[in-house]
């Protein structure tokens, strides 16, 4: 890969990363102006947007310490973008998926910072034993996560 494919794919690394951001924040934006705390609007009977705060890590653990947390996403999100700047060339659907880890993974971190828990909304309901309610930013790092990982051990 030359330098100038290796810096559009950075470059289109970072507007996946900056466009997941701004649309998870967007929409917890919205859900925060929009439906009370504790309260749901139900979509339909299996979908509901339930205004919950989680102020821990991930599946609610650590309740409390979400500044915990917080740092060490913050750390790692950094040093995926440093790997991917300086690192080598990856296959291209590295970028887009790393573009959607890190894009969520921020916009849950920028959630720490400016309401001091992030905002959870999706809540599905009939599933039996699950009882998890996430967000925007969580869907977008499964869908970056899941990809890479079949393509990755299909090699």
């Amino acid at each position: 890969m030359t330098h100038e494919s290796h810096n559009r794919h950075f470059g289109s690394f970072l507007a996946i990363a900056a466009f997941v951001l701004v649309l998870s924040q967007a929409i917890g934006y919205w859900i925060n102006t929009t439906i009370p705390l504790h309260s749901s609007l139900e979509l339909n009977p299996f979908l509901f947007f339930t205004h919950v705060r989680n102020h821990g890590g991930i599946f609610g653990m650590l309740q409390g310490q979400g500044w915990i947390f917080g740092v060490f996403s913050l750390g790692l999100l950094s040093a995926v973008g440093l790997y991917l700047r300086f690192g080598p060339a990856l296959p291209r659907y590295e970028y887009f998926c790393f573009g959607l880890i890190v894009g969520g993974g921020a916009s849950n971190v920028l959630d720490r910072l400016l309401y001091g828990s992030v905002i959870d909304f999706i809540d599905i309901q009939g599933i039996p034993y699950w009882h998890y309610v996430f967000n925007t930013a969580d869907v977008m790092i499964h869908l970056g996560i899941w990809p890479m990982l079949a393509l990755s051990l299909r090699r």
